[in-house]
């Protein structure tokens, strides 16, 4: 029955024959799409040339959804409108199954249903609308478009009659391509009579009826692009003239007033101009435009899906590497830490490794300062030997300088006496020769002292060149002990550099060990023959003895 009717509707021969031979085969009988969808296309639609029907094609579709489909809630608008209403959903919902009609293409028939029952827009209304839309899907169905206008949200304070008019207007000028319809008063070419007429504009042509319900056609002007529409003058008691000329002939038109008679032609002007470029109407080219451009929409937003998409995916990625590095990290930081714990442990044993080297150290340290101390109190003892010796030597030079100086006066006094008894030899002759006697035994008696003081010269010589080999023999123990100071001090820069410590105290402490003996209580006499040759007393008796000498010879 659906295959009769469908053919019936778009004038394709019915088949039956061919009916029964497809779906011999099918299992799950005529009604399956998987088995009807084929012969459909294949017997059917593709046999349609185009001149049928397409409002009763529609009406047919409509019989077999909506009684299934369509609301049973009272709705605003009766079975009629709601018929229109789902046919304009088909010309505007997208092309893709499901069929939805988006958000754009609802805004733009409501405000073609608004503007046709004279009303106000209310855009923000409808902004919280789609926005609560947005957020649960991406459009409507055509059962769902037909609560919405039937539920009369954006057309408060309209009748039912209003809103029907209005989605009628809406349906000519979508479905049936009308693009103007209205009644005028038209010249009758043969009796020159004006009649009333109703006109409807279309594409390429102006359809002239009796009435509005479109049943009693009178006539046709067929519009081209060589056709013109031009306003008249007052003309036989009409103000409201225009005058429409195509190539046969021309169609003389009033409208009920100047508004009307403007808008039929711009309207009519716009039709032409149209035919002449070739375009398709406004509403198609429009919804065309839409179509691109809600095609360039949505493959932006595919894009934009894919880019998310491959971000996303990168952006796992990332997140996985970033686990891994993560992970990297905590294993990283479990062994930094065990190796953390490892070295404080080898720190923990180097310290008092270093600890117990130190102690050690500073025994080593402390012995060789003591040894160091004492090795400093010998070679000061050592140096206060070598100081008393050269003073020693520095005594027995200033001794021997005395005694040669001595030996000199001696001499002068020689010289003197022997000078004056030379010159006074004369004057005391007498006197001499009593003296010589005693002169001759103090001769011989100055030379027996001097005999002896020869000799004691001579021990002290050879005590001089004793005392000088031991100056000598001490001037090498010096040396060697000078050396065994500096390898001593060698040894203590050794440890000082070893300890980094110790250094400033052992220079410090060179300057205070230095010990200071005490020398003898007793004074130290020296004479030509040494020291302590003599006694005080001794000494006394002999400074006597050689005054009164000097002065007896004076």
């Amino acid at each position: 029955v659906l295959s009769h009717n469908l053919c019936t509707v778009l004038n394709v021969p019915h088949d039956p024959v061919a009916l029964e031979e497809h779906f011999r085969d099918d299992d799950e009988g005529p009604v399956s799409n998987q088995g009807y969808m084929p012969y459909l296309n294949k017997f059917i639609l593709e046999k349609v040339q185009g001149n049928f029907d397409k409002v009763e094609f529609n009406r047919m579709c409509w019989t077999l959804c909506a009684k299934k489909n369509l609301s049973k809630s009272p709705l605003l608008i009766g079975d009629e409108d709601a018929f229109k209403v789902w046919v304009i959903f088909n010309f505007l919902s997208e092309d893709k199954y499901p069929l939805i009609i988006v958000p754009e293409e609802i805004e733009y028939l409501l405000k073609k249903l608004t503007e046709a029952m004279g009303a106000g827009w209310q855009q923000e209304q409808f902004d919280h609308y789609k926005i609560a839309l947005n957020t649960s899907r991406e459009g409507l169905s055509a059962w769902e478009l037909i609560d919405l206008i039937g539920s009369g949200q954006f057309s408060k304070g309209m009748d039912r009659q209003t809103v029907s008019m209005a989605i009628n207007e809406v349906f000519f000028f979508f479905i049936l391509d009308v693009l103007k319809q209205g009644y005028m008063l038209k010249k009758g070419h043969k009796r020159k009579n004006w009649t009333e007429r109703w006109f409807v504009l279309k594409p390429n042509i102006i359809s002239y009826y009796v009435s509005e319900d479109l049943k009693d056609k009178k006539g046709d002007i067929i519009l081209d692009g060589n056709c013109c529409v031009e306003a008249l003058p007052f003309f036989y008691g009409k103000k409201c003239l225009f005058l429409i000329k195509c190539l046969d002939k021309s169609f003389e038109i009033s409208a009920s007033d100047k508004k009307k008679k403007q808008e039929w032609i711009q309207a009519i002007q716009t039709t032409v101009n149209l035919l002449r470029a070739g375009s398709p109407p406004p509403h198609k080219e429009a919804r065309q435009k839409r179509k691109v451009f809600f095609q360039k929409l949505l493959a932006e937003q595919e894009e934009l899906e894919r880019q998310m998409k491959e971000l996303q995916t990168a952006n796992e990625n990332k997140q996985k590497e970033l686990e891994t590095v993560r992970k990297q990290l905590e294993a990283a930081a479990a062994r930094a830490a065990e190796e953390e714990k490892k070295r404080l442990q080898t720190q923990v044993e180097l310290q008092d490794r270093f600890s117990l080297e130190l102690e050690r150290e500073k025994m080593v340290r402390q012995k060789m300062e003591e040894q160091v101390a004492q090795k400093s109190s010998e070679l000061e003892q050592y140096l206060q030997r070598v100081r008393e010796l050269e003073e020693m030597y520095k005594q027995l030079q200033e001794a021997l300088e005395d005694e040669k100086q001595a030996r000199q006066d001696e001499e002068t006094v020689r010289k003197l006496q022997a000078f004056f008894f030379f010159d006074l030899e004369s004057a005391k002759r007498a006197e001499l020769e009593k003296w010589h006697l005693q002169q001759q035994q103090t001769i011989q008696m100055t030379e027996a002292e001097k005999q002896e003081l020869e000799n004691q010269r001579m021990i002290k010589e050879r005590a001089l060149q004793v005392a000088m080999q031991q100056l000598e023999q001490l001037e090498l123990e010096r040396k060697e002990a000078l050396e065994q100071y500096e390898e001593v001090k060698k040894k203590l820069e050794t440890a000082a550099n070893n300890t980094k410590s110790w250094k400033d105290k052992v220079a410090h402490h060179e300057g205070l060990i230095r010990l200071i003996e005490p020398g003898s209580k007793n004074p130290h006499f020296f004479s030509n023959w040494g020291p302590a040759a003599f006694t005080e007393a001794e000494l006394e008796q002999r400074q006597r003895s050689w005054k009164g000498k000097k002065a007896t010879s004076e």
